[in-house]
């Protein structure tokens, strides 16, 4: 049986209305897709405690969680990840790649410019369909 993974993802949007999106690096599983940055959520936390510190050991920057946007169940290989995605509000400093290869500002119309993760489609599908 394989396991599921629990994890959360945040839509921060800037002021000209972009979203942050965050390339995996090759040091990670999946790599060289895109995402909405984020992490497992451990044991003890809510969403929003989740959202809060995985932003702030990626990103180096601080968030205000804002609410659960949707969520996604999707199967890999070799694992199954149950995805949380968050509203956010950059509260302090400019988001830095600390474990991404990269960070990039985009429209919501220009999103699937990108290789996204599979579990994140069906967010983007969403985000896309409200503008």
């Amino acid at each position: 049986m394989k396991k599921t993974i629990k994890v959360v993802g945040a839509i921060i949007e800037n002021d000209q209305e972009e979203i942050l999106c965050a390339l995996r690096s090759t040091k990670m599983n999946l790599s060289n897709y895109w995402e909405f940055p984020g992490g497992k959520v451990e044991t003890s936390e809510t969403i929003a405690q989740t959202i809060e510190r995985e932003i702030d050991e990626e990103l180096d920057c601080t968030v205000k969680f804002l609410e659960l946007y949707g969520e996604n169940i999707h199967e890999y290989d070799n694992f199954i990840i149950h995805l949380y995605v968050t509203k956010c509000k950059l509260i302090e400093s400019t988001p830095k790649a600390k474990e991404h290869a990269a960070l990039l500002w985009l429209k919501r119309k220009n999103l699937f410019s990108l290789n996204w993760a599979p579990a994140d489609v069906p967010i983007i599908e969403k985000l896309i369909a409200e503008s």
